[in-house]
């Protein structure tokens, strides 16, 4: 009898990678029945061959997303991000109920149409040509910059985005609560400064901003004092200071530019006074809902990753973690459709790895693979 000396590593095959891994992140939409609570519970092909405390082999080349893609301008890929954010939603034996899933349609459709510039990054080929075209659409009033201030600071930041001015002004014009006199005021305010994110408080009286401040097109642009609430709701106490309300409440909401008397300042507290040189930022409703999730979803793939001794793991893997799947649960009640309504796995990577918190890197045995930069 003859034996065989075991491999030293915990990687006991190797697997010739797929067509869909090494032409990158697979495309394809997910539809009911792969969402299905029917897979097995079981560990993957995948996880077989990997566990956590497993330090995956790294050919030296470092994947891309971008060279999937081949759109012809910003336009394009901003299409093309807004349109894979979500999973469609598991109709049968999910765990979801009719209520859960109304719930999840109606948060997906009230997101503001924005497209994070680190998401743009992952996937564009070139971040020059890309910035410039940006700059050239801006002038040209066809997009438009969102700034959200103090929400991280280079292309790690969420606060940082560019919208359709097309989308943009249908949002407005679709708004029962503002008045046509008030629509038409703010979209000739936006075509007079398509490269300002900002707007002087002169250029609309006192009941126009409260009224733009409750829809969520106006923000204050003053610098918040603290980060230690972004997403705070709007408190219905005393009136705030307009340099604090940005770091106290949602952005786009009413609370964020100091309440229903957002462009009066209290003096000492023996009266009130218009104040003439404040700032608000253009802005939509519902970016902090927006930018909650961007910054909610980001973590909690970063979390997944630190459970393996290196902070890496297959694509595939991480992909089972992140739907749930690897645990052999119903998605209903997964974190993916709990917290994040069928955020897909792939949208998520593209935002991590534009926003330089993750890297891709082929493996040369399990396909590509992230880890934590």
């Amino acid at each position: 009898m003859h034996t065989t000396p075991a491999r030293s590593s915990r990687i006991t095959k190797s697997r010739k990678p797929s067509v869909a891994a090494a032409l990158g992140l697979r495309r394809s939409v997910s539809s009911p029945s792969s969402d299905s609570p029917r897979r097995k519970s079981t560990q993957s092909a995948k996880s077989e061959v990997f566990e956590d405390d497993d330090k995956l082999h790294d050919t030296g080349e470092i994947a891309s997303l971008a060279s999937n893609l081949n759109f012809r301008d910003v336009p394009q890929y901003m299409e093309y991000i807004r349109n894979r954010m979500f999973s469609d939603i598991p109709q049968r034996n999910a765990g979801m109920n009719s209520t859960r899933i109304a719930q999840s349609l109606h948060y997906r459709k009230a997101l503001p149409p924005i497209v994070t510039l680190a998401h743009l990054d992952a996937l564009c080929t070139s971040s020059t040509k890309t910035e410039r075209e940006i700059a050239e659409l801006l002038h040209a009033g066809i997009l438009r910059r969102v700034t959200i201030p103090n929400r991280g600071t280079g292309i790690a930041s969420v606060g940082d985005g560019i919208a359709s001015v097309q989308e943009w002004e249908r949002l407005v014009r679709s708004h029962t609560g503002l008045a046509p006199d008030i629509q038409s005021k703010y979209l000739t305010a936006m075509h007079a400064n398509p490269t300002s994110t900002t707007i002087a408080s002169t250029a609309f009286t006192p009941g126009e901003i409260s009224s733009l401040s409750a829809a969520g097109f106006l923000t204050t642009a003053a610098a918040p004092e603290s980060r230690s609430a972004f997403f705070a709701m709007p408190g219905t106490g005393s009136l705030l200071a307009l340099s604090t309300a940005g770091s106290r409440h949602a952005s786009g909401s009413l609370g964020a530019v100091g309440g229903a008397s957002a462009t009066q300042h209290m003096h000492g507290g023996t009266g009130q006074r218009m104040v003439s040189n404040a700032c608000y930022n253009f802005s939509l409703p519902n970016t902090g809902a927006h930018t909650k999730l961007i910054i909610d979803a980001r973590t909690h793939l970063l979390n997944l990753l630190k459970k393996s001794k290196y902070r890496e793991a297959p694509l595939d893997l991480l992909r089972e973690r992140w739907d749930g799947e690897f645990a052999g649960i119903l998605p209903g009640r997964t974190k993916k459709w709990k917290q994040f309504h069928g955020l897909r796995f792939e949208w998520i990577l593209e935002e991590c790895v534009g926003a330089g918190l993750v890297e891709l890197f082929e493996t040369g045995s399990v396909g590509r693979a992230a880890r934590i930069v």
